[in-house]
């Protein structure tokens, strides 16, 4: 169905469903691709919903740090599922096609997840915290109740942004194309093809973007500030050392994960590159949900005495 576009003069078409252009137009790279991401992915879902499972049943990791864990790994899963599926079947498919309204679904989900992640990551730096500098008030200040304040403020709040991005994007008419240049619906590339001035929808996504990534990452730096201060103050150099292993975990994923995002967005505008920009997606979209479990699961004592239990208890059940 076509219609005439009142701000522009131009003619529109009532837009279906839209072209993904994937990660790759060459077809001798697609079965390659396609095994490559199948095992990041197999090893991110087993990764995460293990980290969950065993969060969840462990008395020993029944402590703040693991509850906020067990949330990453559930924004990991979250986002890498809402992406991975979808692009593992473009790549076997003639023509890589999404629905209108799975696109609209596809790009909320992923705000939420993507944003939640974000400042998650923050309140595991606020609990390493108040860990190293307030031990002795460690149990009052981290309560069942904050901890709980700290992961709904960032779903509620990431779903309200997810919200009014995909609405906002979603009103408007596409009429240069339907064809997407990236491997999943996302809110810039879906810009560079509607009718209207879309300078209001770029402010948007720029001031929600800077909010979100920096004020976030204030919270991390200001923590982990605060934490080397304390440890450097510490007499004991056993003590520095468990200090340091305490946040070694968290700082590595904080590290790869806001160095990718930065890398993206920080980036000269004449800089910017489509392929560049769909690699660094690729990298924080798949890559990095499947690194977190084993970051956590290589560097943490705790968790992999949790997984060695749990296997001992396993193996002696009756079968």
């Amino acid at each position: 169905m076509k219609f005439m576009d009142q701000q522009n003069g131009t003619v529109a078409t009532s837009v279906t469903e839209f072209i993904l252009m994937g990660v790759t137009d060459r077809p001798e790279l697609q079965a390659p691709l396609f095994g490559v991401f199948l095992l990041i992915y197999l090893v991110t879902v087993v990764g995460n919903l293990g980290v969950i499972i065993l969060t969840k049943i462990d008395s020993h990791l029944q402590t703040p740090m693991y509850f906020f864990l067990r949330h990453l790994a559930f924004t990991d899963l979250g986002y890498s599922t809402v992406v991975g599926p979808k692009m593992l079947v473009n790549f076997v498919v003639e023509k890589n096609t999404i629905s209108y309204n799975w696109c609209a679904t596809q790009l909320a989900s992923f705000e939420v997840f993507i944003i939640s992640e974000l400042f998650i990551l923050s309140a595991m730096a606020y609990d390493r915290y108040v860990a190293i500098c307030k031990p002795l008030l460690y149990t009052v200040i981290m309560s069942d109740r904050v901890c709980l304040v700290f992961v709904a403020i960032p779903y509620l709040y990431s779903i309200f942004v997810a919200l009014l991005v995909t609405a906002k994007i979603f009103i408007l008419s596409f009429c240069r194309s339907n064809v997407i240049r990236h491997f999943y619906c996302d809110g810039l590339p879906l810009l560079s093809i509607v009718c209207a001035d879309t300078s209001e929808m770029e402010l948007i996504f720029l001031i929600f973007s800077a909010l979100n990534l920096l004020s976030s990452l204030l919270i991390v730096f200001v923590s982990y500030i605060l934490i080397l201060v304390a440890i450097l103050r510490m007499n004991c150099a056993e003590g520095r050392s468990k200090a340091f292993s305490t946040c070694g975990s968290h700082l590595t994923v904080v590290v790869v994960f806001y160095g990718t995002l930065l890398f993206m967005y920080l980036q000269p505008n004449s800089s910017h590159s489509f392929e560049t920009d769909k690699m660094a997606s690729v990298f924080y979209t798949l890559v990095i949900p499947m690194l977190n479990p084993l970051i956590y699961s290589l560097r943490n004592k705790e968790v992999k005495g949790a997984l060695k239990r749990t296997l001992e208890n396993r193996c002696k059940l009756p079968i």
